[in-house]
């Protein structure tokens, strides 16, 4: 391993170095630059660092590997230095974060790091990033001129950002995993976006699962990197580059996906998915919301900006006890629970007599109404999802389908006739 600070010639050139305290907090960094790149990389500390981005030598480091831990939170100033430096230069950026604080993270994050990877490294990922920015593409101005894309290809909505809307938001939140809420969610925006052949509402999709995220897969969709820029700085963003990161699913669904790579879920703060929220509801008639399983610390501001947050369940056991902690916690904060609007996922048949009064007798121990029941919608369900298809579109007659159909209309309706009486 070579010093960059210290560079003599060599047959290798130096195309990258690692930056850090004490490189010998990151063995498994150092090993898997090895791999990657033999004897062409060398290290820094944070004071080297400095001194040597700063000099023409620098250029020609294809990209440098920020590695921090949470001691390094005393020195954001000096990192801070370090990234816009390394970023006037054209030198590419990959975060190593070991145990920082969420908000040390998202700051960093802010500041233009081209990739991130937790520590210890996962198997691959230092590789994985390194190929993703050597693949990243030029600059706007560098591209050729545009190719019309083919008919049926996602893009970006075509309509311009005015603010001229006033959204019904709709979050769909899974009172435990697998009970069907990404499938609801999905679903339940396309039929918004179908209910009328003309004059159709404009529909909105956010995907915030920024770790298990399923919508892009159930629309077969590309997540874009587009994305993780507007939640790293909200702040800065705009109705008009909200709306150029979100992709068009049959010219009628608007989709912001889910982040390309894994992320933790406190990278935003509840005042960002607050301004992410409000872009979309001054742009929109309906906004459906695919939350986390997981409650955070943005949560609440999703339920306060709701109007109807749809709460799945299925018949057992793990579903009542997490719906009874829910209620629980949002009454113990003086936070408005009665927003929470409880549906069954794989409700009983008609026929099942039984399993009709189970349900019965779950909504009163846990003194809530269940206000509305789905049927099972069997293989089908699956099978449109794993080919990224609304079930509208490949199981038109599923009892699945029709159930959320008539939820559409129910909502579409109520919206109408309460713009009527603000007429």
């Amino acid at each position: 391993m070579n010093s960059v600070a210290t560079l003599q010639p060599d047959p290798a050139p130096i195309v990258a170095c690692t930056i850090s305290r004490d490189v010998q907090n990151f063995e498994i960094l150092i090993n898997d630059m090895e791999i990657e790149l033999g004897e062409s990389w060398g290290d820094l500390s944070f004071e080297d660092a400095e001194l040597f981005l700063r000099q023409p030598e620098s250029r020609t480091l294809e990209f440098v590997a920020l590695a921090v831990n949470g001691e390094d939170e005393g020195d954001l100033a000096r990192l801070t230095d370090i990234i816009r430096t390394a970023r006037d230069k054209g030198i590419k950026i990959i975060l190593i974060a070991d145990q920082v604080s969420p908000i040390a993270l998202h700051q960093l994050l802010r500041l233009g790091a081209d990739d991130f990877v937790p520590y210890p490294l996962p198997e691959g990922a230092l590789h994985e990033a390194i190929d993703r920015i050597r693949k990243a593409p030029p600059p706007v101005s560098d591209l050729p001129a545009a190719v019309p894309a083919a008919p049926g290809t996602p893009h970006a909505p075509t309509f311009k950002a005015r603010g001229d809307r006033d959204a019904i938001l709709l979050p769909v939140h899974g009172m435990a995993g697998g009970v069907g809420a990404s499938t609801f969610a999905c679903n339940l925006a396309w039929e918004l976006a179908t209910v009328t052949r003309t004059d159709a509402p404009r529909v909105c999709l956010i995907d915030l699962d920024f770790q298990f995220g399923a919508i892009s897969t159930y629309l077969d969709l590309p997540r874009r990197e587009s994305v993780f820029d507007i939640l790293s700085d909200t702040e800065s963003a705009d109705s008009d580059s909200f709306l150029q990161a979100m992709i068009t699913f049959n010219e009628k669904l608007h989709v912001f996906t889910a982040p390309p790579d894994m992320l933790p879920l406190d990278i935003v703060t509840a005042e960002d998915i607050g301004r992410l929220l409000d872009m979309a509801h001054a742009n929109f008639d309906f906004v459906v919301v695919d939350m986390p399983t997981t409650v955070t610390s943005w949560t609440e501001a999703v339920l306060a900006r709701s109007h109807a947050y749809f709460a799945m369940m299925e018949l057992d056991l793990r579903s009542a006890q997490n719906v009874l902690r829910l209620v629980r916690a949002l009454k113990a904060e003086s936070l408005p629970h009665e927003k929470l609007r409880f549906v069954l996922n794989r409700a009983p048949r008609f026929t099942d007599l039984s399993a009709k009064s189970r349900v019965k007798r779950m909504a009163e121990s846990l003194d809530i109404t269940i206000e509305l029941q789905l049927p099972d919608g069997g293989a089908a369900v699956t099978q449109a999802n794993d080919h990224g298809l609304p079930l509208s579109e490949s199981a038109g007659k599923n009892p699945l389908r029709r159930e959320l159909q008539k939820l559409a209309r129910s909502l579409h309706d109520h919206s109408r006739t309460a713009e009527a009486a603000k007429a």
